[in-house]
């Protein structure tokens, strides 16, 4: 079973790298890189979204422990992830349905684009579900579509350099804050009650109960909760963040068709999602022995090193990249 949930998650998360490659580009045409020019992202903007993070859990476990705090975080979040899905939607769709056109008469401007409502649509119905009955593979799905979007978003509007800066500084913090303060720990606790879509849950059979379950210290406390547990949870972080070099060496390496029209940033981004897996398989080691475990000490780690082996053989060049 344990097994089982490791491939599990593991599908959602290269599934996640590979829609955000799909989308990369038409993201970038569609104008919904915070850039112009991978160039013109300052190795400050990590930074930014460094502190961010940090900050980003402690507001919520301060407003967690207030009365009504919960539900305020269970809405604000679920009508933010609505509004960036609606959105990011809007700009999928538009590759695979027709182009918009304008409708007779002429003269009234009546201009037919389909993905706009399918997007609310979609957007809307997964608020729903998530309000509703936010059972485990809804949680995934609102998760793996937002994971997608966002990586593919992050790729597009940051550089390798300032990509290189994003995941080491997010490395280190994952590390203090699951190993050292633990306050990651209890954010779980918080972001599992509330069943929000910023985490995955992989069960180990389909009718797992996922609104029902007990809280995760509940589970924890139980003998052998390690072991015999019933899911286990991957941050939506932890599938975004090492996806941004991913993306973002898709992005913005130079690019040449080679064999089979393959260009040579193609397979960087490959080699660093394969360096990623290598570290998810190490993490996935240890968290199947029971232990809540800091996940991107192990993807960060492994997506970078993958992209600087994949860049030395098929560059060929010191360099790495980070100029861009």
């Amino acid at each position: 079973m344990r097994g089982i949930r490791s491939l599990g998650l593991l599908g959602l998360f290269v599934g996640a790298q590979v829609v955000a490659l799909a989308l990369a580009l038409p993201f970038r045409s569609a104008g919904l890189a915070t850039t112009s020019s991978s160039g013109s992202t300052s190795v400050v903007t990590p930074i930014y979204l460094i502190a961010l993070i940090v900050l980003a859990p402690l507001i919520i476990l301060f407003v967690a422990r207030r009365r009504g705090g919960l539900a305020t975080i269970r809405w604000l979040v679920l009508l933010g992830m609505t509004a960036s899905l609606s959105i990011t939607l809007q700009a999928a769709f538009a590759l695979l349905l027709p182009p918009a056109t304008y409708m007779m008469p002429y003269g009234a401007a009546l201009y037919v684009d389909l993905s706009l409502p399918l997007a609310d649509i979609v957007a809307v119905a997964l608020l729903l579900a998530l309000l509703i009955e936010p059972q485990w593979y809804i949680v995934d799905l609102a998760a793996f579509l937002a994971g997608g979007a966002l990586i593919a978003i992050l790729g597009i509007s940051l550089g390798i350099l300032p990509a290189f800066l994003l995941l080491i500084g997010l490395a280190v913090y994952d590390y203090i804050a699951v190993y050292r303060t633990k306050h990651m720990l209890s954010l779980a606790d918080v972001v599992v009650d509330m069943k929000l879509p910023i985490l995955m849950v992989m069960p180990s059979s389909a009718g797992y109960d996922y609104p029902n379950a007990p809280p995760l210290k509940a589970r924890s406390a139980e003998p052998g909760a390690g072991v015999g547990r019933e899911a286990v949870f991957m941050g939506l972080g932890d599938v975004v963040i090492p996806g941004t070099l991913v993306a973002s060496a898709f992005a913005w390496l130079p690019t040449a068709p080679l064999l089979l029209g393959i260009g040579p940033n193609l397979l960087v981004a490959i080699g660093t999602l394969a360096g990623a897996l290598v570290g998810y398989s190490g993490l996935m080691a240890l968290v199947n022995r029971g232990n809540a475990q800091a996940g991107l000490p192990f993807l960060n780690g492994g997506a970078l090193v993958g992209y600087v082996l994949a860049f030395l053989v098929v560059y060929r060049s010191t360099g790495l990249g980070l100029g861009l």
